[in-house]
């Protein structure tokens, strides 16, 4: 059986033996993707697209209400949960049509 020093030499030896074949792999898949590159003319810009068409936009940002209570002034996108105050009115029988913007 190996000693405690030898096992921990094994495991740095192998940590070291991984981390070479990671730059390695990761070598040879930059030359891949450099020849795909160069074989269908293919920029930088032409990887950040999607579909044909630009990025999409900043997360984060601001979304236009889709429905608001005339009565309270609340509103919600329609992203996301419904907030509490619409629940309770369709719970009450109201339609979500009726708080449409």
């Amino acid at each position: 059986m190996a000693t405690l020093q030898e096992l921990l030499a094994q495991k740095e030896a192998l940590e070291r033996e991984i981390e070479l074949r990671k730059k390695q792999d990761r070598a040879e898949a930059v030359a891949k993707v450099r020849a795909l590159m160069d074989e269908y003319g293919l920029t930088v810009a032409d990887l950040s697209m999607r579909g044909g068409a630009k990025a999409a936009s900043k997360p984060g940002g601001k979304v236009a209400v889709k429905y608001r209570n005339a009565a309270t002034g609340d509103s919600w996108s329609g992203r996301g949960l419904q907030p509490n105050w619409l629940k309770k009115e369709l719970a009450a029988g109201r339609k979500l049509e009726d708080f449409a913007v």
